[in-house]
Formats: C-alpha cells, sequence, structure tokens
C-alpha cells in the first residue's frame, strides 16, 4: 500500500474550520481522536500548546453546568453528534450544524481528574450512547437523548481509553496496568482479562467486523486479539521508537493505521493478515490520525509548536479493482 502526501494545512491559533470535503474533530496535545461524521471534509482542529478552545455560549440541559471556558482534552464524532471531553472532568455534547451545546456536565469525582476518552456508539437497541473514561478510575455511560448518566463502572487503576464494539455489546477498558479488561457494555461485568503487554496502554480500536481489537501499549507495541479466542493476543505490531499513542480500522476494515507518539505511523493491511506495512515518518508530535470515511484519505496531525499542521495523505491505487495502494 502507498499514502502520497496531498496537502500540508497550517495553523496558529484557535480553532479551524477547514471546509472541503469532512467532518472530523480534534487533537490534543496527547494522542486524541480524529474522527469524521457523514458530511465529506469539514476538519475541525483545535491548536495545541498555550490555546484554549473557548465554548461562546452553554446550553443548560437536564442536570447541566455551564462551562465558560473549557480546555478539550479529547474528542469524538458519529452522527453529527460531537463529544468532548476536558482536563477538569467536563462532559460537553454538541450536534455539528445546531447553535449552542445540547448538554454539559462534570463527570469526574475530583475536579482535577481529566477526561481522557469518550466513545460514541449506538447500544443493541439501537440508543445512543456515550461513555467516559477519567483519571478517578471510573468509566460513565451516558443516555444522549435524555442526556442521563446509566452507570458508573469503577477500575484500580486510572483509565486511558475506552471503546465499544461495533455492536454495542462490549467494552474494551485500557489504563494503568498492563491488562485490557473486556467488560459487558450495559452491565460493566467483566468478562475477560487480557494479558501480554508489558506496560501501560494509552489506545485501542475494534475493527468493524468487531472479531478483532487492536491495543496500543507504553512498551512500543500494538497487540491484536481475536474475540473468539482470548487466551493470547494473535499478533503483536512494534512500533519504531515510542508508545503506541493512536489506532484505527479504516471504515472497511482493510488498514489499521498504528500512531507512536512521535515521528511515525504505520498503516497495515489486514487482508494480509497484517504483514504488510507502510511507515510514514514524520516530524514533530503526532496529535492525532484517522481514516476518511470512503478510506480515501489519511489525515495525520502534528502537534508541533513551531511545525503544528494537519497533513492529508491521499490514497493511491493502481488500478480500478486493486484497492490497496496510497
Amino acid at each position: 500500500m502507498m499514502f502520497t502526501r496531498h496537502r500540508t494545512i497550517q495553523w496558529c491559533t484557535g480553532l479551524l474550520f477547514f471546509e472541503e470535503e469532512k467532518k472530523c474533530s480534534t487533537w490534543q496535545a496527547k494522542l486524541s481522536q480524529i474522527r469524521f461524521a457523514s458530511l465529506k471534509y469539514t476538519v475541525f482542529i483545535r491548536c495545541i500548546s498555550k490555546f484554549q478552545f473557548i465554548l461562546p455560549a452553554l446550553q443548560e440541559g437536564h442536570g447541566a453546568r455551564t462551562f465558560p471556558r473549557v480546555q478539550i482534552s479529547t474528542m469524538a464524532l458519529k452522527n453529527n453528534l460531537m463529544v468532548a471531553g476536558g482536563f477538569r472532568g467536563e462532559l460537553i455534547f454538541k450536534y455539528v450544524g445546531k447553535p449552542g451545546v445540547a448538554f454539559c456536565t462534570n463527570v469526574a469525582d475530583d475536579r482535577n481528574s481529566i477526561t481522557n476518552a469518550v466513545d460514541v456508539y449506538e447500544s443493541p437497541n439501537g440508543a445512543t450512547r456515550v461513555t467516559a473514561a477519567n483519571n478517578d478510575s471510573a468509566v460513565k455511560t451516558f443516555d444522549v437523548e435524555r442526556c442521563s448518566l446509566l452507570g458508573r463502572f469503577t477500575f484500580p487503576w486510572s483509565v486511558n481509553n475506552t471503546s465499544v464494539s461495533p455492536d454495542g455489546k462490549l467494552l474494551a477498558v485500557l489504563g494503568d496496568s498492563s491488562d485490557c479488561v473486556i467488560a459487558d457494555a450495559q452491565s460493566g461485568q467483566e468478562i475477560a482479562t487480557l494479558e501480554g503487554h508489558l506496560d501501560y496502554s494509552f489506545s485501542s480500536a475494534w475493527h468493524p467486523g468487531g472479531h478483532v481489537l487492536a491495543t496500543g501499549n507504553q512498551d512500543t507495541t500494538c497487540r491484536l486479539w481475536d474475540m473468539r479466542n482470548l487466551s493470547a493476543s494473535f499478533a503483536v505490531l512494534k512500533g519504531r521508537m515510542g508508545a503506541v499513542r493512536g489506532l484505527r480500522f479504516s471504515s472497511d476494515g482493510q488498514f489499521l493505521a498504528m500512531a507512536e507518539a512521535a515521528d511515525f505511523v504505520h498503516v497495515y493491511d489486514t487482508r494480509a493478515c497484517y504483514t504488510t506495512v507502510q511507515e510514514i515518518d514524520l516530524f514533530g508530535e503526532i496529535a492525532g490520525m484517522a481514516f476518511s470515511p470512503d478510506t480515501g484519505a489519511l489525515f495525520v496531525g502534528v502537534a508541533d509548536r513551531t511545525y503544528g499542521s494537519l497533513l492529508e495523505f491521499s490514497r493511491r491505487r493502481r488500478s480500478a479493482y486493486l484497492d490497496s495502494y496510497w
């Protein structure tokens, strides 16, 4: 496979709305999410370093609180619902294209407890849910329609990342532990513990088919787990030099992108059993990355104070029927 640099978008401050073809969210100093909504190519970017994302006007909802100034720590976007977490435990819901904020509250027991990860998913009954993970060692689940707390699941360590399986049934929980917990997304009951990593974990991603989970760790590896046999990981993907801070499967399941904390993004071909890989070598801390919904492009955010930018890599195809080149 091959990626070719298509363009570089540079910015210096604030929030940039790049209106061309996709909707994606933001990145932060530590690797965060860049995600896409249904509309094509509007890119939401938050500048790193000293700048904060300012919410202009928050509308109070059911049990909501207002936050006149929020520093965004993580973001997710699905079906035009943008969910953001803050460095002081804030959780914010906003619908893209609608004015104001639908809901905002504080989800952390400790006000200094950062919201490390948020995820938007559909439950088996079709309802939209949101998970929020914090340094207070808890994962909270919210109903989006009612803006209400559905459950609170606690763990013996700070939670750095959570992700829900495509069918909405399984919850992967990773944090300040070498193990990854697979839990029931509705009850929080632990189903399995994945063992194999050597350090703390920071990222995870589910294959669209739901049968493979990828986990990224400080030990510079990504491990792949088959949900049908969780006794051991079936593959270990090695980074070049740093912790694996970001993982993304393409929407068609053909590619897995693995981002290190800085300088390197690795793209694996899942159809080649993850043995074929393209390494993208760039400069600076990697702030986030994601495939476009049609898998026609890969976006990588760079958080360097001087060279901070959004890099777009276009897919290069050999022919109309071969689909593995960028």
